[in-house]
């Protein structure tokens, strides 16, 4: 399940509306059907929090199941700021994917609760990242192959992360 953020507390204001990563998120899961997308944040009309979530998600389930919570060791080595960070490995199973420019040696400062249950991912480096993709559209190059087709096409469309135009005098 694919949740996107609602009212991130992190950023200030978000790029692309609630509503926009969530057709993004449909658009590039369409194709599989073993996914799905939770509107689950975006329906809260106040900052969504993982813990939130997490809770929720745990508190209306109809069966035991189990959850993993999956970032990027970007987002991972920030978690101490996140709201109750301490009580997620109760919750789930933490995985966390490497990422280009972050060494995964940095786990090692995270505090042991975090540690202890963590899961990390070696992928392949590509540097792909969501602020990335947004500053090459609004240098207009192109993101082929960066995101899905449909996403491209979204993004094209609804004229997301594009400069806006300066009126001429």
């Amino acid at each position: 399940m694919f949740v996107p953020t609602g009212t991130p507390p992190h950023k200030s204001n978000s790029i692309a509306s609630s509503e926009d990563r969530y057709a993004m998120t449909l658009l590039a899961t369409a194709e599989v059907g073993e996914f799905s997308v939770s509107r689950t944040e975006i329906a809260r009309p106040y900052p969504s929090h993982t813990i939130d979530t997490l809770s929720e998600f745990h508190e209306n389930s109809q069966v035991r199941s189990e959850f993993f919570f999956i970032t990027g060791l970007d987002a991972l080595l920030g978690i101490e700021t996140w709201k109750d960070y301490a009580r997620l490995p109760s919750l789930c199973t933490l995985v966390s994917t490497t990422r280009p420019g972050y060494s995964a040696a940095g786990v090692k400062s995270l505090p042991d609760e975090i540690r202890q249950g963590l899961k990390l991912l070696k992928i392949p480096q590509f540097d792909i990242s969501s602020t990335d993709i947004r500053s090459r559209v609004r240098d207009g190059k192109g993101i082929r192959f960066l995101v899905p087709r449909l996403v491209e096409k979204y993004i094209e469309h609804c004229g997301l992360y594009r400069e806006p135009e300066v009126p001429r005098i």
